[in-house]
């Protein structure tokens, strides 16, 4: 089977640095931090006070509000994400394009804010009064249900739930669906809005949360320091499109993604995997797939979650996979700025990764003052240095041993 080529046309996001990637990627070049005080849950209910919020969203400058309460919140972001990456891939999804687009976007969790909403109308007021709405808002596949029913988009609709994995893996498995010929175009990416009473309880409970205060300084990948993540929120939507389609209509390209890989763990259900083995296969498939040498990579854009095995055990499989090369790429977890945003990270963070390769920039890692002794590769610290890019990595690892690992190649590469 001829492997037809796969690039990104259009992108889209909702982050807790701007409700457009323009205000999101300029915050990241500048180090700004889309962290603050949690306002969406009373924090003196929780050890965590932070979290990395969407600020002044609304759903109803894309959808009327009818539609918009018929769903949660995650598929507000997704929806308008998508509405912002089709536009600005200058896409037309006709009728007959319609057949051959489809949609894949991930959650780790769903509508969480719904399913805690409907329980205690249930608990309150019985099952009458449950809305008729509440399992189509609630259930993960629903963001990209609704995307296509948007569009028209009536090829491959899917959706990844793979913990923190599920943007990337939503992206990779997207970019198989149009190599391999069964659509033309893909929307797909992450959304997560889990800022909610159980989730933060729950992660507060299991320990995987920052107590640190200071908004400013709490996400801290690789630092001697950090203590835990940062719960964020948000989407982040690319356009993928088979090379010759976008190139028969004139679309600016991004990047062309090459390279996929996905491994499992089979270790435990919340911490990696020793010295991070699953990931350096992720790693390994993902080169494979690619075509390409591990020398090949310039720049990685980090998991870096900021917790203390995390970091440790992906800079080890990155050792592992690119043995000395390791400390001649460069390597950042942009999650110092926008918190974790879980199943949605995958999402903006390979829109991160296809900006650094078309502006040469590497985006930095910000509160990087004490590093881990293990943590010794180049994280890019404390601020965005340009760097020509031809070949990008970006990864995600997620509760349950799942790992993912895309490459973005340079389009003149």
């Amino acid at each position: 089977m001829t492997k037809r080529r796969v690039v990104i046309t259009g992108i889209g996001a909702v982050t807790p640095l701007g409700n457009d990637i323009e205000t999101t990627w300029a915050g990241i070049l500048e180090g700004k931090s889309g962290i603050g005080p949690m306002t969406r849950v009373n924090p003196d209910d929780f050890p965590a006070k932070i979290a990395a919020e969407v600020k002044d969203f609304d759903i109803e400058t894309y959808i009327e509000r009818k539609d918009a309460r018929k769903m949660d919140r995650f598929t507000h972001f997704a929806l308008a994400s998508s509405i912002m990456a089709v536009k600005d891939a200058n896409l037309d999804i006709t009728p007959e394009l319609g057949l051959r687009t489809g949609v894949w976007i991930g959650s780790g969790i769903g509508g969480m804010e719904t399913y805690e909403a409907q329980f205690r109308t249930f608990l309150d007021r019985g099952y009458r009064r449950v809305s008729p709405f509440f399992i189509p808002m609630m259930i993960p596949d629903m963001a990209a249900g609704q995307v296509s029913i948007h569009f028209g988009a009536k090829a491959m609709n899917s959706c990844t739930v793979t913990a923190c994995a599920s943007g990337t893996n939503s992206i990779g498995d997207a970019f198989k669906v149009v190599e391999r010929g069964d659509a033309d175009v893909m929307i797909t990416g992450g959304a997560e809005a889990p800022i909610t009473n159980m989730s933060v309880a729950g992660f507060c409970s299991n320990t995987a949360l920052t107590l640190n205060q200071d908004p400013k300084t709490a996400s801290r990948p690789f630092d001697a320091n950090r203590d835990g993540f940062v719960i964020g929120e948000g989407s982040g939507i690319v356009i993928l499109e088979e090379y010759e389609h976008a190139k028969a209509r004139g679309a600016k390209i991004y990047a062309e993604i090459v390279g996929y890989g996905s491994t499992g763990d089979a270790h435990h259900i919340t911490a990696p995997a020793p010295e991070g083995e699953g990931a350096a296969r992720a790693m390994e498939q993902a080169l494979s797939d690619a075509g390409i040498e591990p020398s090949a990579i310039d720049y990685i854009n980090a998991h870096g979650t900021s917790t203390p095995y995390n970091d440790q055990f992906e800079t080890l499989a990155v050792k592992s996979v690119f043995g000395e090369h390791a400390y001649k790429l460069a390597m950042s977890s942009t999650k110092s700025m926008t918190g974790h945003l879980l199943g949605a990270a995958g999402g903006i963070e390979a829109i991160f990764t296809a900006l650094a390769i078309q502006e040469n920039v590497l985006p930095p890692t910000m509160n990087l003052e004490n590093p881990d002794p293990i943590c010794d590769l180049d994280y890019v610290a404390n601020a965005s240095r340009k760097k020509e890019i031809a070949y990008a990595m970006s990864n995600s690892l997620g509760f349950g041993g799942h790992n993912a690992s895309i490459i973005l190649k340079k389009v003149n590469a």
